[in-house]
């Protein structure tokens, strides 16, 4: 029985620390949980203050006869602080982590931010005094008095800005007016917009009958109480854009508010410009970019009801709306939807759970979904959609998968095979535009072969092997190793290929900025623009760089993964794909799902208008599956064979993963808390448990810290919960835990 709760009084930053301890009454016991509002008496004179529940338990180190009681349990199903409690609540059971970590993620700091203001102008006269007014004024030659009165009239409200930058009205003649009553001058909060895409308001496109029977279905569904997620799989351009368009004016019209999220700051612009050229004014943004004001402007208007939909990254989610209906996730398979700080929650799963507490639906979409959500949806867990069309009536594009490997033995030692050269050439004396995409997601350093493309991988794991220049303590102070993250296992590097005894055998370096120049080298007539972490740093670059390549400023856009993701140009008719198996070589059981998703995704910026597109694929494994299944867009076909490994290996969505992170200023205390928890896990594990560890993290040191991983394996999700709580427990109970301890479920990325 929970007896006594933590409760904090102020839900600003600064209090988030301070949680103070009350006793339960009786009465409250079978009702009180995490996210409550509570009336509580407060400091010397007990006044009573309001606070939120943010734990409970049935222990106290304060004597209980002795701690002050809750005073009464308040409603607040609307409130959006108190909703956030109970979901920060669920985030530290369900991803592991401090109630305090959770909070500051869902309740982000309130910087000290100075509110902006403006000054008004409004008319304090009846229309036939301000009539009389004004033929006194033009009889006396007071034209600027006459000016304004005038502008009152056709206007009760106008801005300073207004009357001193247009009208020119001088402050003597102001303070005149106000002196004999005719005007007011008043101070108002002025909330910073950081949506400024201007253009008219679009019109509203008909929607399809496969794109009707979807909006038609999830609205129905919701006022039927029915709250089961939906996925939305769409092929590239396939219109699923237009359908969330409906969605949310369908919840608008019930009164409710919506939550779109996207994967990176880079698709902001032209997602935004779409929508607010459908909603208007009511659209904002969240995103890192914003100034503090700027965010905590967006905040507010949310709060007090002034904006219908807001659009952003993961942390978009935490915008306090007072009653959302409606949560979308776009392009839902991406990884950047995942934290990777405490707690390291996913916005999938973390948007059904705040859904759940307000009534909200959710709706996910994607070309190319997460194995997690495709499976969901073959089980009837969530609704399942499909869009098998492009919604102008095109092809998917043609694609070509040129082998690198022939291209070396034919004397090509460039980064373009001669069909990607050639067909950039015939774009360029078209006028069409081309997009170039190095995939480097993921590199970590892994080594292949040039001439025959094979890769260095654990015989255990099924993974590469990752190269490490650093020797590293207790393992023979020996230079150039190979090493799986998973398992430990270690091999020297290689010097000539093992499979063709070939010398071009070593890790793969390129980047956009050699690609860029040898461009300009071959074409000197080109325009290239470059988009890549280097380029887009300052706030507006990313809107820059895409809005001067939809404006047709530029032949050829290059770029990393921020180029493929949802980006509609309809001049692009020529998509290349350099390095397309680079990711199929870093660490990690998804590298074959990463790699699939980022072809298809990529292919997909090819022919979205009237012209066809076209796709060249280099790679050095074209028989690998995942580009076989890209080149042909066969995403059921791709599915089935990596969800068989998946169930083979007992990784998701087949099973369930722990990742047990230890760091530690010593190696040895590293080793050793590590080797601890793959103890404790043991102490809770059946015949279905997989322990695997300890292993050597990804990067095993930085800043002078040795990390360490231990891998558990178990179908049951709440096995590994338990778990992440005896690890807790231990540790606590232990005094001194050595190291530092976080935990990662289903981790998207290799340690």
């Amino acid at each position: 029985m929970n007896e006594f709760a933590e409760v904090i009084v102020d839900i600003s930053h600064e209090k988030v620390d301070r949680p103070f301890g009350y006793r339960v009454p009786e009465r409250f016991r079978d009702r009180i949980r995490p996210g409550m509002r509570v009336r509580i008496p407060f400091g010397a004179g007990n006044a009573l203050r309001t606070g939120y529940v943010i734990g409970l338990t049935s222990r106290s180190d304060f004597p209980g006869e002795r701690m002050k009681e809750i005073a009464e349990l308040l409603p607040g199903e609307k409130d959006p602080e108190a909703r956030m409690i109970a979901l920060a609540a669920w985030m530290k059971e369900q991803y592991g982590s401090t109630m305090i970590a959770a909070l500051k993620t869902v309740l982000p700091a309130r910087e000290p931010v100075k509110q902006k203001e403006l000054k008004e102008f409004r008319l304090c006269l009846d229309a036939q005094e301000a009539q009389e007014r004004l033929a006194v004024y033009e009889k006396k030659h007071a034209y600027a008095r006459a000016r304004l009165i005038r502008a009152l009239l056709k206007e009760p409200v106008l801005s300073g800005h207004f009357v001193r930058d247009v009208l020119r009205i001088s402050p003597p003649a102001l303070k005149a007016l106000e002196a004999e009553g005719a005007i007011e001058e008043k101070t108002v909060p002025f909330y910073r917009n950081p949506v400024r895409p201007g253009g008219k308001t679009g019109e509203k496109k008909a929607l399809s009958p496969a794109q009707q029977r979807i909006v038609t279905d999830v609205l129905a569904a919701w006022d039927a109480g029915d709250r089961r997620p939906s996925l939305l799989f769409g092929v590239t351009g396939s219109g699923k854009t237009e359908v969330y368009l409906a969605l949310i004016e369908g919840m608008i019209a019930r009164g409710r508010q919506a939550i779109v999220l996207i994967p990176e700051i880079a698709l902001t612009y032209q997602t935004v410009l779409r929508f607010y050229r459908h909603f208007g004014e009511r659209v904002s943004v969240m995103n890192s970019a914003l100034s503090a004001g700027e965010k905590q402007d967006q905040r507010l208007r949310a709060k007090r009801g002034e904006l219908d939909v807001i659009i952003g990254p993961r942390s978009a989610l935490f915008v306090p709306f007072p009653d959302p209906g409606l949560i979308i996730i776009d392009e839902e398979h991406e990884n950047s939807y995942k934290s990777e700080t405490m707690p390291k929650y996913h916005a999938r799963e973390t948007a059904i759970e705040l859904a759940g507490l307000c009534g909200a639906a959710v709706v996910m979409g994607s070309a190319t979904p997460s194995l997690e959500s495709y499976e969901k949806a073959r089980r009837g867990e969530f609704r399942l959609y499909t869009l098998k069309e492009r919604m102008a009536g095109g092809s998917l594009p043609r694609i070509y998968v040129e082998d690198m490997r022939r291209e070396l033995r034919e004397g090509n030692r460039t980064i373009f095979s001669g069909r990607l050269a050639e067909k950039l050439r015939q774009r360029l004396a078209a006028g069409e535009q081309s997009m170039l995409f190095i995939n480097r997601r993921g590199y970590a350093g892994f080594v292949s072969c040039r001439s025959c493309g094979y890769v260095c991988k654990c015989p255990h794991c099924s993974v590469s092997l990752s190269e490490h220049r650093a020797a590293r303590a207790g393992y023979g102070g020996q230079q150039g190793r190979l090493t799986c993250h998973y398992c430990g296992y270690e091999q020297p590097v290689p010097r000539i290929c093992p499979v063709c005894g070939s010398r071009y055998i070593l890790g793969f370096k390129a980047g956009t900025e050699q690609i860029a120049e040898q461009l300009s080298g071959m074409f000197p007539a080109a325009r290239v623009l470059r988009m890549d972490a280097d380029t887009t740093r300052t706030k507006d670059s990313y809107e820059k760089i895409l809005s001067a390549f939809a404006n047709r400023e530029a032949d050829i856009l290059v770029g990393t993964q921020m180029i493929v993701k949802g980006h509609d140009f309809p001049n692009v008719t020529l998509v290349g794909i350099l390095a397309a198996d680079l990711s199929l070589s870093a660490g990690g059981f998804r590298a074959g799902e990463r790699t699939f998703q980022l072809l298809c995704q990529a292919a997909g910026r090819a022919g979205r208008g009237a012209k066809p597109g076209e796709v060249v694929i280099q790679t050095y494994q074209p028989e690998h599956y995942s580009v076989r299944y890209a080149a042909a867009q066969d995403y059921e076909g791709f599915f089935e064979e990596e969800y068989t490994y998946r169930k083979l290996l007992s990784y998701p969505p087949a099973s369930h993963l722990l990742a047990v992170q230890i760091q530690d200023k010593k190696e040895e205390d590293a080793l050793l808390a590590a080797r601890e928890a793959a103890q404790w896990a043991a102490e809770l594990a059946d015949g279905q448990t997989v322990i695997i560890g300890p292993a050597p993290a990804l990067i095993e040191k930085i800043n002078d810290t040795y990390r360490y991983g231990v891998y558990i394996k178990h179908k049951d999700y709440s096995r590994l919960t338990a778990v992440k709580n005896r690890i807790e427990e231990r540790r606590a109970a232990s005094g001194r835990a050595r190291g530092t301890c976080q935990f990662d479920f289903d981790p998207l990325n290799a340690y």
